[in-house]
């Protein structure tokens, strides 16, 4: 006579199964399914070193969330600063980025140059802060003079090594991005940022986002170079991002 099977003893084995499958196929890196790609405005906005945040906020002060950000653990503040160029022209309410970096920098665009009137500012990676302008910020607790750190960011996709071996792209890379609609427009300059904990994200400003009627556009694509496959996406969203 044949044995009966304990239901709950069978449920078990098969999720133990599933489970050691997939942390098997994470640990050999399958590449067969895509990660997916998300297309962001960059707004202007600021990243302040702890001393300057102090400086500006408050001896002791934190900055406090407002939302998160698509990459993890980074988020928009609460926090907002002036900021001021010659001729006393400027910009308020703009918005501290989180957490707080090593140095502090401002990213712009091109008609937000225009409008403070700062000259040379240049298109620069986020961090490459050598010979850049400066600009006075001031904030509720105080006023501060940044002597350089005024840069418009360069159009860039975030991306962890997994999708950069996918795509056969390496660190400071560069790739295309075509974007779609009743304004298409090829960015033939995207500069590849690779870190562990990054997800498949391209930063465009403002600026760009308008020259391609980002917030219409049908479809955008990453294209890799030398002729390889390009990696679609079609998640499109509109905020401030690091």
């Amino acid at each position: 006579m044949a044995g009966t099977f304990d239901r709950g003893i069978v449920e078990k084995i098969v999720r133990d199964v599933l489970r050691d499958f997939q942390r098997d196929q994470n640990a050999s890196g399958d590449d067969r399914v895509a990660s997916p790609l998300k297309v962001n405005v960059s707004a202007r906005h600021i990243h302040l070193c702890p001393g300057d945040f102090e400086a500006l906020f408050g001896k002791g002060a934190r900055p406090t969330p407002f939302r998160p950000l698509y990459q993890e653990g980074h988020f928009a503040a609460n926090e907002t600063v002036t900021l001021i160029g010659p001729k006393s022209r400027m910009i308020t309410g703009l918005r501290l980025l989180g957490p707080l970096r090593e140095h502090s920098q401002v990213e712009l665009a091109f008609t937000d140059v225009i409008l403070l009137g700062i000259e040379n500012v240049p298109v620069r990676m986020s961090g490459d802060l050598e010979g850049t302008p400066g600009a006075w910020i001031m904030g509720p607790a105080g006023m501060l003079e940044l002597e350089q750190g005024v840069i418009r960011a360069a159009l860039h996709v975030h991306m962890n090594e997994r999708d950069a071996a996918r795509m056969g792209v390496v660190h400071r890379g560069l790739m295309e991005l075509r974007v779609e609609g009743d304004a298409p427009v090829v960015f033939e300059r995207v500069h590849v940022r690779v870190d562990p904990t990054f997800k498949l994200e391209v930063h465009m400003d403002t600026d760009e986002a308008n020259a391609c009627h980002l917030a219409a556009a049908k479809h955008v694509s990453l294209t890799v170079p030398k002729g390889k496959s390009d990696i679609p996406g079609d998640v499109i969203n509109k905020g401030v991002h690091s």
